[in-house]
């Protein structure tokens, strides 16, 4: 007689679900490296920058991308916390009494994904607020959105720039562990390139990261 586990459809497995996060992950890597390389055309002028906004919102396929976008990440939070439940679950719900140490412990930002996710979910959300739906200014007569101008008037206010740094910081650790484990969903083996692995995570965290940060302060400090 077949069991419950065995008739259970594969994206609701363990493994499934390790390879949606894995997918999923991949996909918002690429747009956020996407996106920062992108927000770079602010030191190009703000024609340029303003020319490079226009051309991604004024077709129809910024729906598609951002119900992509969307799709996948509530499909990545729903597989995290599934995942968390079932391993929990598997230990009798309790934590780990001892947190090892070495090569079998686990790293201060694999311990803390769920705070990490949660501070750059409402950092998602609320820089979404703040640049989709934020206020509209008009280049001339025209119907380009002067988003340079918006990020300018943003980024002069040290409390905002405060809070965009510590979510920047934040998700960079959240990056940088997040793309480590992406090998991991696919079942690369870890073992033999766990240090390459490693360093491929902080780097494209660094370089994501520092792109970001060096709009804010590049319009803070000359604005």
């Amino acid at each position: 007689m077949a069991t419950a586990t065995a008739t259970r459809p594969f994206a609701l497995t363990s493994i499934g679900k390790k390879y949606i996060m894995g997918i999923t992950g991949l996909i918002w890597a690429g747009f956020v490296f996407a996106h920062m390389a992108g927000n770079l055309l602010i030191f190009v002028g703000q024609e340029a920058y303003n020319n490079y906004g226009h051309g991604l919102t004024s077709g129809y396929s910024i729906y598609l991308i951002e119900t992509i976008l969307v799709a996948a990440l509530l499909a990545h939070i729903f597989c995290a916390i599934s995942l968390t439940i079932e391993n929990r679950a598997a230990r009798g719900g309790k934590r780990y009494a001892v947190t090892p140490n070495g090569e079998k412990g686990s790293s201060l930002a694999s311990r803390t994904m769920a705070f990490q996710g949660s501070i750059v979910l409402f950092f998602i959300v609320s820089h979404l607020i703040t640049f989709k739906f934020g206020t509209f200014y008009q280049v001339g007569n025209t119907d380009v959105r002067d988003l340079y101008k918006l990020m300018v008037e943003i980024f002069k206010q040290p409390g905002y720039v405060a809070w965009y740094v510590v979510s920047l910081l934040l998700l960079g650790a959240h990056l940088s562990h997040g793309v480590s484990s992406i090998f991991q969903s696919f079942g690369f083996p870890l073992e033999k390139y766990a240090g390459l692995i490693k360093k491929v995570g902080w780097i494209y965290a660094g370089v994501v990261i520092s792109g970001f940060l060096s709009q804010p302060i590049y319009i803070f400090i000359n604005n």
